[in-house]
């Protein structure tokens, strides 16, 4: 049976840029982020994980932005950091690992469909997915697919999801519409905050069952905020739908290939040959060392 973990790897970067030492290069280029985060999958890799996938933003707007031009985009993000991008992903790909370099569609995204994939594989023991952006809570399946923090070394399963949000994962992307998200730049409906949506939500489990007319809600608030809500939701319908949708992550499962052919192409089995002209570039001879003792030490068989 085989462990999967499926990284965040814009997360990743954005985090040792703010977190690391930065690195200029002899001819100029910034790379520090992008050689501490090899240096972290290098160690994850030599703590035992065997099959591992990085998802990119190749660019940080998607649909997403067209949808909602309020949407998080690469406005006041640093040029040092935006610079690294290719870089980064170039320097995943020589290391060996699958890389999605998402476009229109996101890191989140990518990361959604494999986990979907790797799901239903009975070769499958577990899919971890690291990343610590609630909104991949909506991904989480029982114990089989957690997320994880690797900051905090904080693993989210399913009881960890109801006890965040009072709601199931599947509930996730209507709980972040009804209530906002800020890091993504969506605001969510007025008048609704988190205890409201988690009420709500706990009854209808979805922002299309919840009725607009009728009886009273069967919920534990005051008569008086129901009704409020009630307004709210009424008047902000469709813009709560454009958040949902904004919230849900899209599965495209052809991401990856069918059957145990997906576990063959996240195993790693070393760094590919242009590994260590991209240490050179990155001044970091150390990492090459390090993949190369890694590969030797790593059976070479299925």
């Amino acid at each position: 049976m085989t462990k999967v973990f499926l990284v965040d790897g814009t997360y990743e970067l954005f985090r040792h840029f703010y977190g690391a030492p930065a690195h200029r290069s002899g001819s100029g280029e910034e790379v520090g982020a992008t050689r501490a985060v090899l240096g972290s999958l290098l160690g994850m890799l030599e703590g035992g994980v065997t099959h591992l996938g990085v998802a990119t933003d190749h660019v940080i707007e998607s649909w997403r932005n067209a949808a909602w031009p309020a949407y998080k985009s690469s406005e006041g993000v640093p040029s040092e950091l935006l610079e690294q991008f290719d870089l980064f992903e170039e320097a995943l790909s020589n290391l060996g690992l699958t890389v999605w370099a998402m476009s229109d569609l996101e890191a989140d995204d990518a990361l959604a469909s494999a986990a979907a994939v790797l799901a239903d594989l009975g070769e499958v023991s577990q899919v971890v997915i690291c990343t610590p952006d609630k909104d991949l809570g909506q991904c989480v399946r029982g114990t089989r697919v957690v997320c994880l923090d690797r900051r905090k070394g904080a693993y989210v399963d399913e009881q960890a999801v109801l006890e965040r949000f009072g709601v199931g994962p599947r509930s996730v992307p209507d709980w972040l519409a009804l209530v906002g998200d800020s890091s993504d730049g969506f605001p969510g409906l007025a008048g609704w905050g988190p205890k409201a949506a988690t009420a709500v939500l706990a009854v209808y489990g979805s922002l299309e069952a919840i009725p607009l007319e009728g009886p009273a809600w069967p919920v534990a608030l005051p008569s008086g905020r129901v009704a409020s809500l009630r307004a709210a939701l009424v008047a902000g319908r469709e813009q709560a739908l454009l958040f949902k949708r904004l919230a849900t992550c899209v599965v495209e499962r052809d991401i990856l290939p069918d059957g145990a052919a997906a576990l063959d192409r996240l195993r790693w089995i070393g760094p590919a040959g242009g590994f260590e002209t991209m240490c050179e570039r990155l001044e970091s001879p150390g990492l090459a060392r390090r993949a190369r003792e890694l590969a030797a030490a790593r059976p070479k068989g299925p």
